[in-house]
C-alpha cells in the first residue's frame, strides 16, 4: 500500500493535481461573486472565506510532516512547499479583501486601523512574518541561507499559526460564536503538540 501511494505522488501528474486542487477554492470564489452566489453580503463573504482557506492550508502544511512520518511516505514532503505557497495566497486575498472592501485601500486609514483594533494587528503581523517565508521557498534562496538558517527561519510557522488562531478568536468574539475557533485551535494544537512530543524525545533520549 504504500509503494502504491508513494508511486501516485512521484508520478509526474501528482505536482499539477495538487496546484489545481489547490487553486480550487480561489476558482469557486470568483465565479461565486460573479455569479452572485455569496449571499447579501459578497464583501464579508470573500473576506471569511479567504481567512478559512488560508487557516486550512495552514493545517495542511502543518499536517504534511506528522502524517508523512507516521505513515512512512517520505515523497509527501515534495508537496509541503506548494501548500505553504498557498497560505501565503490566501493570507495575501483576505488582506486584500479587508484592505479593499473595508477600507477602499486608503493606506493611512488602513495603518490606523491595524493599530487600532488588536484582532487586525495579530492578522496582519502573521501575513508580514508569512512573507520572508515565501520569498525563501525556493531552492536558490535555501541554497544561499544555508540549510540550518533556512530552517530556523521556516519554524516562524508555528507562532504565526498561534497569531492565526488568536486572529480568528478574537474576530468572533464579537459574535460570541466560537466553534469553528475551536476546531482549528485544536487541529493547529495537535500537529503542534506532536512536533513538541517528538522534540522531547529526541532530546531526552
Amino acid at each position: 500500500m504504500r509503494a502504491r501511494v508513494n508511486g501516485w505522488l512521484i508520478s509526474p501528474w501528482a505536482k499539477p493535481l495538487a496546484l489545481l486542487l489547490g487553486l480550487l477554492p480561489f476558482v469557486w470564489l470568483m465565479l461565486s461573486a460573479a455569479l452572485d452566489w455569496l449571499g447579501a453580503n459578497p464583501a464579508e463573504a470573500l473576506e471569511r472565506l479567504t481567512g478559512d482557506w488560508t487557516l486550512r492550508m495552514l493545517c495542511i502544511v502543518l499536517a504534511v510532516t506528522p502524517v508523512r512520518t507516521m505513515l512512512g511516505l517520505p515523497t509527501l514532503a515534495r508537496f509541503r512547499r506548494m501548500a505553504g505557497l498557498f497560505v501565503y495566497f490566501y493570507a495575501l486575498l483576505h488582506l486584500l479583501a479587508y484592505s479593499w472592501f473595508d477600507m477602499g485601500f486608503e493606506l493611512e486609514d488602513i495603518a490606523k486601523d491595524i493599530l487600532k483594533r488588536p484582532f487586525i494587528l495579530v492578522g496582519f503581523t502573521a501575513v508580514v512574518l508569512l512573507t520572508p517565508l515565501a520569498l525563501t521557498s525556493f531552492n536558490r534562496a535555501m541554497r544561499a541561507l544555508g540549510g540550518r538558517r533556512w530552517q530556523v527561519l521556516h519554524r516562524l510557522v508555528y507562532p504565526i499559526a498561534a497569531l492565526a488562531v488568536l486572529h480568528f478568536f478574537w474576530m468572533r468574539a464579537g459574535k460570541n460564536n466560537f466553534a469553528e475557533v475551536a476546531v482549528y485551535a485544536l487541529i493547529l494544537g495537535s500537529l503542534l503538540g506532536w512536533r513538541l512530543l517528538r522534540f522531547i524525545r529526541k532530546n531526552v533520549a
